[in-house]
């Protein structure tokens, strides 16, 4: 019995340890295609299979006994919202195509999955165990890094699964000024979990003090500085100083957050395709203010200069002369933010005028929106947004009740709380312009990450006891 009691919690231990490694590092090669969609069944499903199988079939019990948290609660809320949106856009709106909406409802499931699985596996203290983990993400770090590398210098291959023709497997090679992927399916979806793995190793690197330790972390972080200057995502950055800054803040450590300010500035600034982005961005926003003003002048050049006495035959000779040759109007345009304003959100707006409540649907409104809460709220209605909002709003209330107490969580877990935590702003901030929580390899790996620091708030900080 202790042999077997010995081997399950091994497999445990490792499971979650496969799902931080294979998930962001496995290229999403596609095993089985769904018709009519760019979504494919891929290796990491069969993988989370396996993994769920033989925790409910060893762990039944426990699991019904997470129904009394808030977060689960919470969680199977969206859930069963979601699956209501689902039947009402099959039979009352119609507007998916049954089997593809019900797919992408399960597909849901299963990014929650690893929460549920951290949550069971951190109740009880395991010695070493949350720094065999740091250690796990460290490396898929450093191997996400050896493979950008490879793509941008040696012409290894890029997945990407950002349109039809790609989501088929199709290897393709970088070209000098595009993003950089790695193992991931686009370069939002690696900015975006560098958001939050980096500032959990910035926060523990000004915290331990074993100077190995710090050595390897301070590689890690540098790495990933690079990776996420090479991603070109502007959002991305923005999210990640706030992110870093704010989980400095929760450990007090005031001076680490200029310097990481400052080193994480220097390191942007080598990028001159970042710098072109922000500067584009500067450009627009100053051309088109200047053209309003150049408009909003001649107008009142039109209705307040007026000539006491005119001539009709020279009124007559401006107006035809300016009627055969009008001005043209210069247009200044950044691709990503007019995608985005004329296509992407109406769509979804549109959507979620058809049925406020509920939504149209899973699928309904195409692969991306680049803004997950106008993708919510065209999909599952207010009830759907609502719900999934439920989530964080219990897990912030649950951080500010840790705040308050003393408790007796470890310095390396008070700094992977810490660390987590001030990435939540990030990624929120992150959701208005990239359809985040939609993208497997970012969402498996942050509810897992999300799981792992709500268990140690809720049974180890004693939070909640249950």
């Amino acid at each position: 019995m202790r042999k077997l009691t010995k081997l399950l919690e091994g497999f445990y231990k490792y499971s979650i340890a496969a799902i931080l490694l294979a998930i962001p590092l496995y290229p999403k090669f596609p095993f089985i295609t769904i018709p009519g969609t760019y979504v494919s069944i891929r290796f990491e499903d069969f993988l989370l299979g396996i993994i769920v199988l033989i925790w409910f079939l060893t762990s039944f019990r426990k699991l019904l006994k997470l129904v009394k948290n808030k977060l689960v609660v919470s969680i199977l809320i969206y859930l069963g919202v979601s699956l209501l949106s689902v039947v009402s856009a099959i039979f009352v709106t119609k507007t998916v195509v049954n089997y593809i909406a019900l797919l992408h409802w399960v597909r849901r499931i299963e990014y929650f999955i690893p929460f549920i699985l951290a949550l069971l596996l951190f109740k009880k203290p395991q010695k070493g165990l949350l720094e065999f983990y740091l250690k796990v993400l460290m490396i898929a770090v450093f191997i996400a890094f050896i493979y950008a590398v490879g793509q941008r210098y040696f012409y290894w291959p890029v997945i990407n699964t950002q349109n039809l023709e790609f989501s088929k497997g199709i290897a393709l090679r970088w070209t000098p000024g595009s993003h950089i992927n790695s193992t991931f399916a686009g370069h939002y979806d690696l900015a975006s979990y560098l958001v939050v793995v980096l500032p959990i190793f910035i926060t523990l690197f000004f915290v331990i003090k074993d100077k190995v330790s710090r050595i390897f972390l301070a590689a890690t972080v540098i790495l990933g500085l690079w990776l996420l200057v090479n991603t070109i995502s502007r959002i991305s950055i923005v999210s990640f100083l706030v992110g870093a800054t704010l989980s400095l803040l929760m450990m007090k450590k005031y001076k680490a957050v200029v310097i990481t300010l400052l080193i994480s500035m220097l390191v942007f600034s080598t990028s001159s395709d970042l710098r072109a982005r922000y500067t584009r961005i500067i450009d627009v926003i100053y051309s088109k203010i200047v053209v309003i003003k150049n408009v909003s002048f001649k107008t009142s050049l039109n209705v307040y200069a007026q000539e006491a006495t005119p001539d009709p035959s020279s009124v007559r000779q401006r107006t035809s002369s300016a009627n055969n040759n009008p001005t043209p109007v210069p247009v200044f345009e950044d691709r990503s933010t007019s995608i985005r304003l004329n296509v992407e959100w109406p769509r979804a707006i549109r959507a979620f005028l058809k049925n406020p409540f509920l939504g149209t649907g899973f699928s309904s409104i195409t692969l991306a929106t680049d803004n997950d809460y106008l993708r919510l709220l065209g999909e599952v209605g207010i009830l759907g947004f609502i719900s999934f909002l439920l989530i964080f709003i219990n897990m912030i209330n649950y951080v500010f009740v840790y705040l308050k107490k003393k408790n007796n969580l470890t310095t390396i877990e008070r700094a992977f709380v810490a660390g987590f935590i001030g990435t939540i702003p990030s990624v929120l901030l992150n959701a208005f312009f990239i359809d985040i929580f939609e993208a497997s390899k970012f969402a498996i790996s942050y509810w897992l990450l999300f799981g792992i620091a709500a268990s140690l708030i809720i049974y180890r900080a004693n939070v909640q006891k249950i």
